[in-house]
């Protein structure tokens, strides 16, 4: 295997669409150019956005569909203790700092430049606390 990664991210709200399955197929694809590694995660922490019975259709899709996956599928609800242990990490090393700024500053922040819906953050309150 290569040391090319890729995944595909659903949220398990509905049946896939053709949106989904581009995605999919797109990751996948570009993944396998590669001899690369494809990892399945799922995006089920939105309460009000994911269904469970979705999950398990999603991943029939994924399969009938040919697109299979070196690693997963992951759920991001039974990930929280990764996670706090990469934030503990960042803390101790001093890299987290507390952001005051709204979602509507930070878009601006980015205008004209967010046309792809891509946000990089530009710092502002970094040195700030």
């Amino acid at each position: 295997m290569s040391s090319c990664v890729g995944r595909f991210a659903p949220t398990p709200s509905g049946r896939m669409h053709l949106g989904n399955v581009f995605s999919a197929l797109m990751a996948w694809a570009s993944v396998r150019s590669q001899n690369g590694s494809f990892i399945l995660r799922i995006e089920d922490l939105d309460i009000r956005a994911h269904n469970p019975q979705y999950t398990s259709l999603l991943l029939d899709d994924l399969q009938w569909l040919g697109l299979t996956w070196d690693k997963g599928p992951y759920y991001q609800s039974k990930r929280a203790e990764l996670y706090q242990d990469a934030l503990l990490k960042l803390k101790q090393q001093k890299l987290l700092y507390p952001c005051f700024c709204s979602r509507a500053d930070l878009h601006a922040a980015q205008a004209p430049h967010a046309s792809d819906g891509a946000y990089v953050y530009a710092g502002t309150c970094r040195d700030l606390s």
